[in-house]
């Protein structure tokens, strides 16, 4: 498949949602090119929006402020921004997709939610217990990032290993339900999800959009979109079985 593919009866057109802050950023406009390279078109979700995640064919949870540490029963332990409309509405999103059967990707902030959404938890913050991974905030790819090979994450990077940026400083700390580790960092930190259902979810802790100059991050929105239009291809069918029953 092409990355600009058309709108036809074997490639309908997408809509993807990316959920996000009231405000956007140059992260957000990066994470649209990068759908949009693939052949998707966006529509942005703030904090408190009643979007019909039906009218969806894909979610993207995207980075921010740290998730309420009240949702995995902890208190702060650390100074840090929340947002507990976007909290609340990413997880009403995360649910709607998983009643449809939606495609998720969560980027950073959105990796640890979909993990407390599944009844896992966060680190608030792992910065004074790394060891053998730089402690400061890194916008290039310089952090090395371990795949699981038998992984959706593995088989499209065709690597063992990656390159990787890092802006967090939370990170997950048990693993949700129905989930599997599939990267980590040099330190052990957790760096990517997937679930074991057939939804297609995945999550990782760096930023891909900050790397589409790199084809292995550029892959991540291509499959992610490529899920997205198989889905929307299978509701489609359904409907018309529906119709002709």
């Amino acid at each position: 498949m092409s990355d600009n593919a058309v709108d036809s009866p074997e490639f309908p057109g997408l809509t993807i949602g990316i959920s996000g802050p009231a405000r956007r950023s140059l992260a957000h406009r990066l994470i649209n090119l990068g759908l949009k390279l693939h052949g998707a078109r966006t529509h942005y979700i703030r904090p408190g929006s009643t979007v019909d995640v039906s009218m969806l064919d894909g979610l993207v949870l995207s980075g921010g402020t740290h998730v309420a540490p009240e949702l995995f029963g902890q208190q702060p332990t650390v100074t840090a921004r929340y947002d507990a409309r976007r909290d609340q509405t990413d997880q009403r999103l995360l649910a709607d997709a998983r009643q449809l059967k939606l495609p998720v990707l969560g980027i950073c902030r959105g990796a640890q939610l979909i993990n407390v959404f599944h009844g896992g938890s966060l680190c608030q913050n792992v910065t004074p217990l790394r060891i053998h991974t730089r402690h400061r905030p890194l916008l290039l790819p310089m952090q090395r990032v371990r795949l699981v090979r038998n992984s959706r994450l593995g088989r499209l990077m065709h690597s063992p290993a990656i390159g990787a940026n890092r802006i967090h400083s939370q990170a997950i700390k048990h693993l949700g339900k129905g989930l599997r580790v599939v990267a980590v960092d040099n330190d052990w930190f957790v760096q990517a999800i997937e679930n074991t259902g057939d939804q297609w979810l995945m999550g990782v802790q760096w930023h891909p959009e900050y790397l589409l100059y790199h084809a292995g991050h550029r892959r991540i929105f291509s499959h992610f979109v490529h899920a997205a239009r198989e889905r929307k291809l299978m509701r489609l069918n359904e409907a018309d079985a529906r119709a002709q029953a």
